[in-house]
């Protein structure tokens, strides 16, 4: 285990326990838990993005703002639903904000999951063409955006344009070198791993698979694992690729930890459906006594696969304890997974 994270979906809620009750508060606050969590040692921070919802929703601004406050730390998106996205602006908010972070940007894409409204990305303005279906729209949308970010001019210049124009066709700007190296597809099976390979993407496995083998949840994950990493193999890429997977893990090393998740230990998948036509397993959360998880988690063969762990977060208890969540893993368990 090379890096661990955290991953927050950015809830608020006005609701009586929540310390994060507005979409300023989970904005500022996702600012601050980075901060903090540089500040802990830990590797990266990454937001979930999903639209029609209390959740963080519009990644560029936040991202731009954390690149602006740290100085380290990765940072990323897991992940932004490209049905929504214009490809084009996206090169641009992307180039912007990771030029900010000086090249720190790590940004996890896929081609989406249920959202809070039927169709949302069609009032977006986004509509998938006849005979096409709404993933057929996010590959296509995501195939013009990685076109786009390298950085290969392909627009036709006005020849009388106000200001003037370096020769050659032009791109989007401002550019910025590597960062489409630093692309991740958010794969919820063994056969879009594959593909992930062949395209010379980087991995983003989450905690649920939508497909479900009849073994646990861990060993379908590293098989996803081995099957995108034979592909990155015989596509001929040259860089080594990466992997990172997503775990809910809270340490109990005292009262509060006790209080939140003492009887939070799922020690089962679960298998369930996230529409009427798809059936997706989901991976076990842990929460334990320090030695206890590190005995837990050396048994999770896609965890021991990955070179990325993120921590899944309950954004809604604030950031003083997410910061002490964080931590007690940093100090109490990762050491003994191998991280540092």
């Amino acid at each position: 285990m090379k890096k661990i994270g955290f991953l927050s979906f950015g809830h608020w809620s006005a609701s009586p326990y929540s310390q994060v009750r507005s979409g300023a508060d989970a904005l500022i606050q996702s600012i601050e838990l980075s901060e903090a969590v540089e500040d802990l040692g830990a590797d990266g921070a990454y937001f979930r993005v999903h639209h029609f919802a209390q959740q963080l929703g519009s990644p560029f601004p936040l991202l731009a703002a954390i690149g602006a406050r740290t100085k380290r730390i990765e940072i990323g998106t897991a992940v932004i639903d490209m049905r929504y996205e214009n490809p084009l602006y996206m090169v641009e908010d992307a180039g912007a904000a990771d030029l900010i972070a000086g090249g720190r940007l790590q940004l996890g894409i896929s081609r989406g999951s249920p959202e809070q409204v039927i169709d949302g990305f069609r009032y977006f303005g986004y509509a998938p063409s006849e005979g096409e279906t709404d993933a057929d729209m996010a590959r296509q949308h995501a195939d013009v955006f990685l076109q786009a970010l390298s950085g290969a001019g392909f627009a036709q210049p006005n020849p009388s344009p106000m200001f003037p124009n370096p020769p050659g066709l032009l791109r989007p700007e401002p550019h910025s070198p590597g960062l489409r190296d630093r692309i991740w597809w958010g794969a919820g099976s063994r056969a879009t791993a594959e593909w992930t390979g062949q395209q010379g993407l980087n991995l983003m496995s989450s905690t649920l698979l939508t497909e479900d083998a009849g073994v646990p949840f861990h060993e379908l994950q590293a098989e996803q694992i081995r099957l995108f990493r034979a592909a990155w193999a015989a596509a001929g890429h040259t860089r080594e690729p990466r992997v990172s997977v997503s775990r809910s893990i809270f340490a109990l090393v005292d009262d509060r930890d006790r209080a939140y998740f003492g009887r939070g230990n799922q020690d089962t998948d679960k298998v369930g459906y996230l529409d009427a036509q798809t059936k997706a397993i989901f991976g076990r959360s842990y929460a334990a006594e320090p030695d206890v998880l590190v005995t837990e988690l050396a048994k999770d063969t896609a965890i021991q696969a990955a070179d990325t762990l993120l921590l899944t977060v309950p954004n809604q208890l604030g950031v003083e304890y997410n910061a002490h969540a964080i931590e007690s893993i940093l100090k109490f368990v990762a050491p003994g997974l191998g991280w540092r």
